[in-house]
């Protein structure tokens, strides 16, 4: 594993794997092209993730940057996420099929599996030295229509994946989020026996 490298270093409460600890969604990206021998790892990690049934529901569908099908994900970004996501290097959307496999049954915790694949494609892609940024800024119905999503299968979100860039070449505004964030302490999240404001 490459060495992890963070402006600032995080502190958590308490000793966790350094790649959780340091992983982040940096903006800032290098527009250079990914082959498929540094893209099709991130999707290998994405595929041993858990799932309920082992059903994974999980898809993604990606576009290259110079190839035919970029412009089709790219115009379904909203205009804020345009202005620095055209430096990816592929753009994804993650899709996940809501009824069981097996029995055509709902499967409640669909999202949650898919949510799990995503994070393993981060953590695979962080250890890489790469950028994996999610968002949720993006046309829905538009990626359903434009992507020919069938209707079993819910639109969750999209991925921004490339080389990571300097700050300075995002718009100002832009360059004052990138950086670490911290995290609500364990006291606000976690909860023994019943739920607590």
């Amino acid at each position: 594993m490459r060495e992890l490298e963070t402006e600032r270093p995080r502190k958590s409460t308490y000793p966790i794997n350094p790649l959780i600890l340091n992983r982040w969604s940096p903006r800032s990206m290098t527009g250079q092209d990914l082959d498929n021998e540094e893209i099709m790892p991130l999707f290998e990690a994405a595929r041993w993730a858990p799932s309920s049934y082992n059903n994974q529901p999980w898809r993604f569908i990606y576009a290259k940057r110079n190839t035919e099908h970029w412009e089709r994900l790219f115009n379904l970004l909203a205009e804020g996420n345009k202005t620095w996501a055209i430096n990816s290097s592929l753009l994804v959307v993650v899709i996940s099929r809501k009824n069981f496999e097996h029995n055509e049954k709902p499967a409640r915790t669909h999202q949650f599996d898919a949510g799990s694949a995503w994070e393993n494609l981060a953590l695979e892609a962080f250890s890489r030295g790469l950028v994996a940024h999610g968002m949720q800024g993006f046309d829905y119905d538009k990626a359903r229509i434009d992507l020919e999503i069938p209707d079993n299968f819910e639109v969750m979100a999209m991925i921004a994946i490339g080389k990571k860039g300097p700050r300075e070449d995002l718009p100002p505004e832009l360059q004052e989020k990138e950086k670490l964030t911290d995290r609500k302490p364990l006291t606000d999240i976690v909860m023994e026996g019943i739920y607590r404001k």
